[in-house]
This record gives C-alpha cells, structure tokens and sequence, in this order.
C-alpha cells in the first residue's frame, strides 16, 4: 500500500500550499500559495525539507490524520493549537506535544490538531514531502479555479492524501528555538499606484487611524473596519494588475488588503502596498486584531526585505537537538526491544 496520510476529520480548511504558483498572472491564474510563507518555511526546515516544500495549511481549526506508512516525521510551525498524537483514531485522549520540533509517528497513530489561536494559519509539514503532481510548477491549492493540491480542493474525510516516503529517516529529533513568529505594531507601506484618487487628508487620515480585522477575512483578501476612506477621484479605473499586499479601497471606503488567492486584476484605487517583508505577519492576524500602517520608501522597504530574507536564513542556526523528559525516554525504552532473541519487549 502506498504510503498516504488518512483524513478523519478535515478541520475547517485545510489545504496544501507551498510557495505558489509564480509567472502565470499574466494569463488571469492566481499565485495561490501559503498565506504565511515564514511559517511554512520554519515547519519545512525543522522536519528536514526544501523550506517551501508543499505542506498542510490548516486554518481555525485543524484536522485529525491517520498514519497509513510504517512511520512519518512532521513539524508544525504557525499559530498556537492542541496538538495530540492518539493511539488510534477513536481514542479520547492522547499524548500532548509541542509545534516547532519534530514528531515521529508509527502506523495507526493520529495526528489531532485543534482550535487555533493567535494567528490564522499553521502548517503541518511532513519529511519527504507529499507525492502530489505540480501543476504549473506548484503544489498549491487554488480553491476557485479547482487547480493544484489535493483534487483542486480542501481535504474531506476520507481523503488518503499520498505521501513520498514510507519510513522516517533515523536520525535526532529537533526543535525550533527562539525563534518569533508575532505581529508587528504598524504594518510598513509603500503608497499605492493609485494614492491620486484620495486626498492629502484621507491619506493621513489613513496613516493615523487603527483599523481591525474583519470577519470576512480569507485567503483572498483582508476586510478592515475602521474610518472609512473617501475618494476624491471617484472609485472606478481601469482594472490593473493586483500585487501581493495591494490595499483597495472599493466604493463603500473600506480597504481591502489582496493576499494570497487575489485575483490577478482589479478596477478599485490602490491608495497602498504592504511591503512584502510585513505581508506575512499581517496575514497571520486573526480576526478582531488591531492593524496600523506607515508609510516607508520603496528603498526602505527592499532593505526590509533583505533584511528579512537573512532572518528566514538564520534560522537554521537555531535548530536544536530536542531534550526529552523522562516520562518520553521511558516510552522510548518500552517500544525498544532491548532483549532481542529472547523476548520481543515491543509486544
């Protein structure tokens, strides 16, 4: 049988994403990719993969998985959830454990992530990767369109998603240490290509009020409620190309940042861009947070960005070898057979 991951329970969206699908906006196809690029590359690296290989977004509330191999690696970097191993899908309880380290999982065990807090997003990374044809050069799921991932689709139950190893490699499990994965107090722009169509006294007006995540905030796009933005050059141009991070402004005033799934045009005024090296941290945001941004020059935000690229490659020098308790050396021991010959002590 070959090796998979069996989905119990989907959670609420759960999907597979990687660094998105690159030099097609063009042709109207959406980039896609993980909302949280920084988490999804520190998942990547602990458990020993390309940093943005594809992996499981798991939004809100997270899904239970079945190991159907001889035994997996995972890693999960993101927001704050429960995570439990069970020994079997319908046991009540499990073992707790933490995110940012590696996990070993034998075959029947679950994986049971649940409600998420403090971001959005986290993503469960799996050693090897999962064996899913790329289309366009990606793995990630774009909903809209029915493309990439796993059947164009989220999960289901039911779902046997395909995995590219049946075993673990042997070697040390590791952790993630020191490493932050928090908001930002003000959120870095670059004024947008249509900042013309408000006024001085919007723009600062803009720049000077706190906004809050809205409840329809999704993987395409981030609804702020707050001061409402007048135009002064009306709300309709002609549709242009659509950034990561563009914030419009439709007719009814309130901005809308483009994320992830954006759409690759649009007829609304941007009166800013979010720099890409804050997109991550704003997309992380959870609904009801507070969100402000200041403006920064396009010089400050590409040594933003270099600046940032060098924090993602640091933390490869803060992966450390894990420092069992006692109560996990002593599960250890019990599944060693330590008597080979003459009693199978695993049995």
């Amino acid at each position: 049988m070959k090796p998979s991951l069996l989905v119990t329970a989907p959670g609420l969206l759960t999907t597979i994403q990687d660094r998105g699908r690159v030099g097609y906006q063009h042709l109207g196809v959406p980039v896609s990719g993980a909302l949280d690029p920084d988490s999804l590359h520190a998942a990547n690296l602990v458990v020993g993969n390309a940093p943005y290989a594809g992996a499981l977004e798991v939004a809100c509330l997270g899904p239970t998985l079945v190991v159907e191999a001889d035994d997996i690696r995972v890693a999960i970097a993101g927001a704050n959830a429960p995570i439990d191993i069970l020994p079997r899908t319908d046991a009540p309880s499990g073992r707790q454990v933490a995110g940012m380290q590696t996990l070993r999982l034998r075959r029947g065990e679950a994986l049971r992530v649940g409600a998420l807090s403090g971001a959005t997003v986290l993503y469960v990374a799996v050693e090897g990767g999962f064996d899913i044809e790329p289309v366009l050069g990606s793995v990630s799921t774009d909903i809209r369109g029915g493309i990439g991932g796993w059947q164009g689709r989220a999960i289901v139950a039911g779902d046997r998603l395909p995995l590219r190893q049946m075993q673990a490699r042997e070697c040390p499990e590791v952790g993630l240490e020191n490493v932050a994965m928090g908001s930002r107090p003000r959120i870095r722009v670059v004024m947008g290509p249509q900042h013309d169509h408000f006024s001085d006294r919007e723009i600062g007006a803009f720049f000077d009020s706190e906004y809050t995540v809205g409840p329809s905030a999704n993987r395409m796009a981030m609804g702020l409620s707050g001061r409402n933005l007048q135009h002064c050059r009306g709300f309709d141009i002609v549709s242009d190309s659509i950034a990561p991070g563009s914030i419009q402004v439709p007719g009814d005033g309130r901005p809308l940042v483009l994320l992830a799934d954006r759409q690759t045009t649009g007829g609304y005024p941007k009166i800013a861009t979010v720099i890409s090296a804050d997109l991550p941290a704003l997309a992380r945001s959870p609904i009801g947070a507070k969100v402000a941004f200041e403006a920064v020059t396009i010089e400050a935000a590409e040594a933003a960005r270099r600046a940032h690229v060098a924090e993602l490659d640091a933390m490869r020098d803060r992966i450390v070898p894990l420092r069992r308790s006692g109560t996990e050396m002593a599960l250890a021991l019990h599944e060693c057979n330590l008597v080979s010959g003459f009693i199978d002590a695993a049995a």
